[in-house]
């Protein structure tokens, strides 16, 4: 596809970059700091020719109220306040997300997201931060991820050993979401003049092979991901699963008036994309299951997946990255279209919130980052996302992360999300807190039916691709 087809069907895009530097925290050494996404910045000239003008950063929760909600860290709203008037005077348009993942301690060791008073907390320092920087600041992103804080956290045990429980978890699901809400209304009772929304970590991916049962196991990773935060917010509603039962309202944390807070209105709806998956359903992986020297990180995911039912296996003669990612670049763009499919006209304007190629070991034969590589992945990607826009999908942002941010969750996570690794490496055996492994964490999850009832979704169906620029 030509740049001129990008240029012209992307010409209403914001482009911007995006880094999850704390602007509450001090800044560290001048070695360490700036320059670390530039080229970032210089790969969107190159394809695009405009430069990406909005620099999206985390305030800093657990900085600005380090021990408790009533009171601020007086130099921390200082370097806020001087980090956007920099940014303002160097014709940089500042963008904040107010949470990035971690709490303050005392609201962490105080049940963190399981307590409900979290989302009130969460509302009023959203308050404060309108009424102190709603003049110059022209987005508000609520979160950077939903998922970490809770799924992740909370129901799978992820980052705190001993915190998973599995679907006791899940009312944090449920409170991150109030928060949302009601920070998007403290934001406009405040007076901010900047757009507000929240993101999601945007999950899709193909079924494995033309088994319906595949195509329904895609369904329940869809469900387990997309829904289970896009229903509360598009719909109004906490997402029901083909048993027609409602996970999280089953915990018992729902109060009458909550879903119409969490439905309160976005201005946009970040996306944020890693990577596709291939899904089948469990009954099938020994089928598609890889070669021995994968079965240990496959079994390891798949044995908290495959409660839930569905699967994740490797790819079939795909290119990946040195993190294992699949590189296909029709998949974010095949992502998005699946949301349209489910949602139609409830989708607000969607800002994607893209990773680039999140790829460290992309390097030319001097040993040095292979711009033209980099560029012609992008430029695939680009692509597949203008064939989107074109056909009237209302996308009007595009933010490229720094390759250096979330080093830590690459290196310990995503080659065993993708299951794929380079030939020259081992299986990668990070470790794992017992919680995530463990065979009890979904203990409770009903048995899956061998062959399942229609979903009522309405997916286009689709098929595993490859497609290039």
């Amino acid at each position: 596809m030509s740049d001129g087809f990008l240029h012209t069907s992307l010409r209403c895009v914001d482009w911007g970059v995006a880094t999850a530097d704390t602007i509450a925290a001090p800044l560290p050494p001048p070695p360490e700091r700036g320059g670390h996404f530039r080229q970032w910045t210089d790969d969107i000239r190159q394809l695009l020719g405009v430069t990406a003008d909005t620099h999206r950063m985390v305030a800093g929760w657990p900085q600005l109220q380090p021990e408790g909600p009533g009171g601020w860290d007086r130099e921390a709203l200082d370097r806020c306040d001087r980090a956007l008037d920099a940014m303002l005077a160097q014709g940089t348009r500042p963008a904040l997300t107010l949470l990035d993942r971690t709490l303050p301690p005392w609201l962490d060791t105080a049940g963190g997201w399981l307590a409900r008073d979290t989302a009130e907390h969460f509302a009023a320092y959203a308050a404060e931060l309108g009424r102190r920087f709603g003049d110059r600041v022209e987005r508000w992103i609520t979160s950077t991820d939903l998922a970490g804080p809770t799924l992740a956290d909370h129901v799978a045990g992820m980052y705190s050993p001993g915190r998973g429980a599995g679907r006791a978890g899940l009312p944090a699901v449920h409170h991150i979401l109030l928060a949302g809400g009601l920070a998007t209304q403290a934001l406009r009772a405040a007076g901010v003049r900047g757009r507000a929304g929240t993101t999601v970590t945007l999950v899709g991916g193909y079924a494995a092979t033309d088994d319906p049962y595949d195509r329904l196991a895609l369904e329940r990773l869809e469900s387990w991901t997309n829904r289970i935060f896009l229903d509360p917010l598009l719909l109004g509603e906490h997402m029901v699963t083909e048993e027609d039962v409602s996970p999280v309202e089953d915990t018992g944390c729902v109060r009458p008036g909550d879903l119409e807070v969490i439905a309160t209105a976005q201005d946009l709806l970040c996306l944020s994309w890693h990577t596709p998956f291939r899904v089948t359903a469990p009954e099938n992986l020994p089928r598609v299951l890889p070669a021995a020297k994968c079965r240990g990180a496959l079994n390891e995911v798949n044995r908290l997946l495959v409660a839930l039912g569905f699967a994740i296996v490797p790819f079939d003669d795909v290119e990946t990255t040195a993190y294992g990612w699949p590189v296909i670049p029709e998949g974010l763009a095949d992502a998005v279209a699946g949301l349209g499919d489910l949602y139609g006209n409830l989708l607000p304007p969607l800002s994607v919130v893209d990773n680039g190629m999140g790829d460290l070991d992309l390097v030319d034969d001097t040993g040095h980052s292979d711009d033209t590589r980099r560029r012609e992945l992008l430029r695939a990607r680009l692509s597949w996302l203008a064939r989107l826009v074109a056909a009237g999908v209302d996308v009007c942002g595009y933010e490229y992360w720094s390759v250096l941010d979330n080093l830590e969750a690459k290196f310990r996570y995503t080659r065993l999300y993708a299951m794929a690794v380079p030939d020259r490496e081992p299986a990668p055996r990070p470790a794992m807190p017992s919680d995530w492994v463990h065979a009890g964490v979904f203990a409770a999850a009903p048995t899956a039916p061998a062959a399942g009832p229609e979903t009522g979704l309405t997916l286009v169906p689709r098929t595993q691709g490859v497609g290039a620029s």
